[in-house]
């Protein structure tokens, strides 16, 4: 199974697309059913070349008799219906629908539902992260998917962001580089929802590594936590001594060179890790729990495929999936780094995979990668080799020509 990614501008009102999108040799298109906010190139279409799409949107026709408390928006640079309309173009080119479905990242209902949002150690809002602690979050989620299912009608559902975001990933220009801070302390979420499930002393822990880029050796007891925690609490309760380790690291500096983000957050925890991790996992299954059940009840044959990281401390779009999923039909690994890293990492997803479940390679074809078919095809046999038996390629709607060709070539000598 090959699989393309597109927006459904990239084709409503190019007649062109749907066989421009078979001649790929793709079995699939993943179509987004809800986006957020993106600023996207759109080499090949006819009516313009670029597309400024301000907010997150959901792309078929919003039912308000659907919706509880949170309710995502219409676009208004696209038809409100452009997902039918370009899923049924597609299906009349022979291709197969499976409906790419972002589900926390979104930045139109964060702001418009602050306390609902991801807060890290030092109290700071991610407005383009929901929590899934919060049950309006998870109860939009579900009735998102409900909702793609019902009135999509796709042939597949792939499930984006399914558990918390972070601090990486944001939807507005990007200016936090130059302060070092390690982006998986400050992924932590503190929102009230959140901080009370943490042991007492994480909060504590987390700003200490983040201030100092070391654990934090004082106590809970002692005072200078005492000190600390009084004046930077974000959540009364035993738990807000985590936000503090986490303040601390972040703002005294980086990890050491090579480390990974996992080790720093350990390092920083301490005795702690455990804990705050079972917490955090649980995050994303109990969401995850949530989506593939309501999925099986609306169409039980319906294949899942799941953007999945084996970290445990995972989050953003890829969430944690330390233990694998049962009730999905595929997991889907990021393969836009290194590709021996990014090998490691399909290969520990096959790991975690039962009987009938297999791995996607989700590849970018875009910058930096070289428009080359040899250099992709040689990426899409390095995945393949580490257990992929789906590739995901990314993104139709934004490569140029000359990346089109590459694709359609590297599939071909890859025996795609």
């Amino acid at each position: 199974m090959n699989l393309v990614y597109a927006y459904p501008w990239d084709i409503v009102g190019d007649s062109a697309a749907p066989e421009r999108l078979a001649a790929l040799g793709v079995d699939a298109v993943a179509l987004a059913a809800s986006y957020h906010s993106t600023r996207a190139a759109t080499p090949l279409h006819p009516a313009h070349r670029v597309l400024d799409v301000p907010h997150s949107a959901f792309y078929l026709p919003v039912r308000a008799e659907a919706w509880g408390r949170l309710v995502p928006a219409a676009p208004t640079w696209t038809t409100p219906d452009a997902y039918l309309l370009a899923s049924d173009a597609l299906r009349a080119a022979g291709l197969k629908v499976y409906a790419w479905t972002v589900l926390t990242h979104n930045a139109h209902l964060g702001q418009a539902h602050p306390d609902l949002v991801v807060r890290n150690a030092f109290g700071d809002r991610y407005p383009y992260a929901l929590c899934p602690a919060w049950e309006d979050v998870a109860d939009y989620c579900e009735r998102l998917v409900r909702e793609v299912l019902t009135a999509g009608e796709p042939d597949g559902l792939i499930l984006e962001g399914c558990g918390p975001m972070g601090f990486g990933h944001q939807s507005v220009h990007e200016k936090t580089a130059g302060a070092d801070f390690d982006a998986g302390l400050m992924s932590l979420c503190f929102c009230t929802r959140c901080a009370d499930r943490y042991p007492a002393g994480t909060g504590e822990r987390v700003r200490a590594a983040v201030d100092t880029g070391e654990p934090v050796r004082a106590t809970v007891d002692s005072p200078a936590a005492d000190t600390r925690e009084r004046g930077r609490a974000v959540d009364d309760g035993p738990a807000a001594d985590t936000g503090e380790r986490v303040r601390a690291t972040v703002d005294d500096g980086p990890a050491a060179p090579g480390g990974t983000g996992s080790s720093v957050l350990e390092t920083a925890l301490g005795p702690l890790a455990d804990e705050v991790r079972a917490v955090r996992v649980e995050l994303s299954a109990a969401l995850r729990r949530r989506l593939t059940s309501t999925a099986r009840q609306v169409a039980p044959n319906l294949p899942i495929a799941l953007h999945a990281d084996p970290d445990p401390w995972a989050t953003g779009p890829f969430a944690a999936l330390p233990e694998g999923e049962q009730a999905a039909d595929v997991l889907v690994g990021n393969c836009w780094g290194d590709p021996d890293k990014d090998a490691a990492r399909l290969s520990r997803l096959g790991e975690l995979c039962g009987p009938g479940q297999r791995v996607g390679a989700y590849v970018l074809a875009l910058p930096p990668r070289p428009a080359d078919a040899g250099a992709l095809a040689e990426l899409l046999s390095t995945y393949v080799k580490a257990g992929a038996s789906e590739i995901h390629l990314y993104h139709a709607g934004l490569a140029s020509p000359q990346r089109w060709a590459a694709m359609k070539d590297a599939l071909r000598i890859a025996g795609r």
